[in-house]
């Protein structure tokens, strides 16, 4: 399985880093390719005093994304995040790790309230719904570091609230983004299955998906694996804000 990210040395002090598909995955197949393996990576490229991070990414798993986000966060180098074309969801939580974040006239960002797969009973979902609240907490408190006074908590929320996308120059006025620059491109980041789950993806960027492949039906063992799956990823948000709690 392909990985979500690519290194690339560029001289001993220097180094580039492409987000450029989906971050991990919704409960499977990137085991191999996880945080831990990334962060492996990271360490493989030295005492370099620059990281550059690509971004055009829909957005992906919160717990690689977290761990991503607080691995470059702690880097000594200091780091750049480019945004080539859109960092949504758990991608602009990445990109708030940056010293410098720079996007282009055209690009977007968008942010919302975290979302997950569960299943269970009543008591189950309220507990899930709860830990999501945290995690929201959590994913607030990383736009605000990067925003300072530009936006209040309040306002923040309500534009979690809503799932916004964002102009480059929104962002620059809301401190999501420090440096604002001319147009570019923008490269099909994913297909149009992965946008299905966002509710007001602009048609700009709708367009720059790609087609899905044909669906075929999922056999009997293939469900009863993302049940499993859903089941796993609820184990994980509980470990994850058992961390953010004893921490």
């Amino acid at each position: 399985m392909k990985k979500f990210w690519e290194f690339k040395n560029k001289t001993d002090d220097e180094a580039d880093l492409y987000l450029y598909i989906e971050i991990a995955s919704w409960g499977g197949g990137y085991y191999a390719h996880s945080a831990k393996s990334f962060k492996q990576e990271l360490d493989n490229l030295g005492d370099i005093k620059t990281l550059n991070v690509f971004v055009n990414s829909p957005g992906g798993d919160v717990f690689e994304g977290v761990a991503i986000y607080n691995m470059l966060k702690r880097h000594k180098a200091h780091v750049n995040v480019h945004v080539d074309g859109l960092a949504a969801s758990i991608a602009s939580v990445i990109a708030m790790a940056a010293d410098t974040i720079y996007m282009p006239s055209n690009a977007m960002m968008m942010i919302h309230n975290a979302w997950m797969f569960t299943a269970g009973d009543s008591n189950d979902l309220r507990e899930a719904a709860d830990m999501l609240d945290k995690v929201n907490t959590s994913i607030r408190q990383s736009y605000l570091d990067k925003a300072g006074d530009a936006i209040t908590e309040e306002d923040l929320t309500a534009l979690m609230d809503k799932e916004s996308w964002l102009t480059a120059q929104e962002c620059y006025d809301y401190g999501l983004c420090d440096v604002v620059g001319e147009a570019k491109q923008i490269a099909a980041c994913t297909n149009e299955e992965l946008f299905a789950k966002y509710r007001n993806v602009p048609d700009t960027i709708a367009k720059t998906a790609q087609k899905p492949q044909k669906k075929r039906v999922l056999s009997t063992e293939e469900r009863q694996k993302i049940a499993q799956n859903a089941k796993t990823e609820l184990e994980n948000l509980k470990s994850y804000l058992g961390g953010i709690i004893n921490a």
